[in-house]
């Protein structure tokens, strides 16, 4: 049986795995579902129509599902979806989806949300992301896997954060960051590719040389942005992380790509 503490409240409703450890002074709503070995610690309140992956360990004054900041929410049945073996540490909040954007906020596996992390309405984070102390999330951001945000950076509505990129603490995103790409400033600019994370997680010498050749012929002088990917393509294709930028750049955004300072980049 789920082990709840007499102090925490759980709604009829609620759909809890077998082994699942609710904490003192915890609060569950109706629609809740909570997958096998989730542990709310003490003090947490999950609400709306919530789901959390199996091992999700959640830590005090957390609050998961409550209806999002959207002046524009109208109380439609909007999901929130965690993953499995995420750790949500003190005060981190996270709001679930609305009508203008999926209907569902989703959060993948194996991510860390330190204390006061913000993932807003309609956000998409993948697996293995990490958000540092009071890293927030506007609306509709994406985040994929692997990506880094320092502590009290910020993140725009609609904005992508591309794989194994890394945001620098304190900073401002309001464009696209490529994956691999390194962002730092009040209004971030690239500062470089994320070499040390790529060599972290086994990525080879000489695809990571391959990425930096292409890096620096994307961001080089000559002709125009779009110009210069196509060519890269030409010149860098086949090599995954190239790739991955390639395919990134190419897809569809409201928001234009974080470049560097200098005669390209502004």
């Amino acid at each position: 049986m789920p082990q709840i503490h007499p102090t925490a409240i759980v709604a009829p409703g609620a759909t809890l795995a077998e082994d699942v450890s609710i904490g003192p002074y915890c609060v569950v709503g109706e629609e809740v579902v909570l997958g096998a070995g989730v542990t709310l610690i003490a003090h947490i309140v999950v609400d709306g129509r919530t789901t959390i992956g199996e091992k999700t360990r959640i830590f005090p004054f957390a609050s998961i599902g409550l209806e999002p900041q959207d002046l524009k929410y109208r109380g439609e049945k909007s999901r929130l979806v965690i993953g499995r073996h995420n750790t949500i540490r003190e005060h981190v909040t996270m709001n679930p989806g609305t009508e203008g954007g999926g209907m569902v906020t989703r959060v993948g596996d194996h991510g860390l949300f330190m204390v006061g992390a913000h993932v807003a309405h309609d956000c998409q984070i993948g697996d293995h992301v990490i958000m540092a102390n009071n890293a927030t999330l506007a609306g509709h951001v994406v985040v994929e896997d692997y990506a880094l945000l320092g502590g009290l950076s910020a993140v725009h509505q609609f904005v992508r954060i591309g794989q194994h990129a890394m945001i620098g603490g304190m900073s401002g995103v309001e464009r696209d960051v490529i994956p691999y790409g390194q962002v730092m400033g009040d209004r971030a600019r690239l500062s470089g590719l994320n070499i040390i994370g790529m060599q972290r997680r086994g990525f080879s010498r000489e695809d990571i040389q391959t990425l930096r050749s292409a890096y620096q012929f994307l961001f080089s002088a000559d002709g125009t942005f779009n110009d210069r990917v196509t060519e890269m393509a030409e010149r860098f294709g086949g090599v995954a992380p190239v790739d991955d930028i390639i395919a990134f750049i190419r897809a569809d955004s409201t928001r234009a790509i974080c470049q560097p300072k200098g005669p390209n980049g502004g």
